[in-house]
């Protein structure tokens, strides 16, 4: 099952390994390897004796992100056509649980392919970092979505703003790490949590992945961007007329003129359906807080 520039191999019961193998362009992302990742990871999803997959770049380093030099060649159309959001979205909806073992560089699209994964075990010499500031382009694999769910806001914005790394214990006590080993006891003990989660019912595994996914909102449910690309999702529309609301909701969630104007989370969400979140400039808005805007500008208004 291995393909371009990725070994894929057994490592126990219900455990694969990938590998990637690029280590004379320090493991950069290329269209092959983007390819080859996607493929495996949708031939795992359906393999039912897989129970946990691990990622690994090697004893060195784990990928230096996206290879620049390949993109340099191509034009404006060719750029378009090759776009590799669509081959991100087998890991993102990946159900099985996948721990990436981190040495050296995660850099670029090699951290973003990290924070895809639901356990980081990294080296003490691991350092982890969005540098695409340097080069005047976005993180396009999610990078500025994941990032800010793992550390927060201002450490986030310090990382993405600089384009500067971060070594392995500073990542763990940010919380993008979920655990710093000596460098030569990495993949050991990816190999070890592996087993021992392959172990474990692979139904309740795959509930606590979508009950994760859940809370952390739509764009980690199923959203085909989730920031890939750089590209951040428009803005729903808040109804600026009761006419505009669902008609199951018009009547019984119409700003009364009686009284004091009151609106319960699920009312709210109600009012724009299939959605618990509204997305400004790449920045998760709560959809009550939308809405309570909305009345309370009525409220003045009367």
């Amino acid at each position: 099952m291995s393909g371009a520039e990725l070994i894929v191999e057994a490592r126990g019961a219900g455990v694969v390994l990938l590998t990637l193998d690029r280590p004379e362009a320090r493991n950069a992302l290329s269209l092959g390897m983007r390819r080859s990742l996607a493929a495996a990871f949708e031939d795992l999803a359906a393999d039912p004796a897989v129970r946990c997959v691990v990622v690994t770049g090697g004893p060195t380093l784990f990928a230096a992100g996206a290879d620049i030099k390949a993109m340099a060649t191509l034009t404006a159309n060719e750029a378009a056509a090759n776009s590799t959001a669509p081959l991100w979205r087998p890991l993102k909806d990946f159900p099985k649980p996948v721990i990436a073992a981190v040495n050296g560089l995660a850099l670029g699209g090699g951290c973003e392919l990290a924070m895809h994964c639901d356990i980081i075990v990294a080296g003490r010499g691991a350092r982890f970092g969005q540098p695409e500031i340097k080069v005047g382009i976005l993180p396009g694999a999610g990078g500025t979505q994941r990032l800010v769910r793992a550390v927060g806001k201002f450490k986030a914005m310090k990382i993405l703003m600089t384009g500067e790394s971060i070594g392995a214990e500073e990542a763990e006590r940010a919380g993008l790490v979920s655990e710093v080993v000596d460098d030569d006891q990495v993949l050991l003990r990816a190999l070890e949590l592996a087993a021992a989660i392959a172990a474990l019912p692979a139904k309740a595994l795959a509930g606590i992945k979508q009950l994760v996914a859940f809370r952390r909102g739509p764009a980690a449910r199923g959203r085909a961007d989730d920031g890939a690309a750089g590209h951040a999702a428009p803005l729903r529309h808040v109804p600026t007329s009761t006419r505009a609301w669902p008609p199951s909701s018009r009547s019984a969630n119409r700003p009364s003129s009686r009284g004091p104007l009151r609106l319960s989370i699920e009312a709210a969400r109600a009012l724009i359906p299939q959605t618990a979140r509204a997305r400004d400039d790449g920045r998760d808005i709560a959809l009550e807080a939308l809405i309570c805007k909305y009345f309370a500008s009525k409220r003045a208004a009367r």
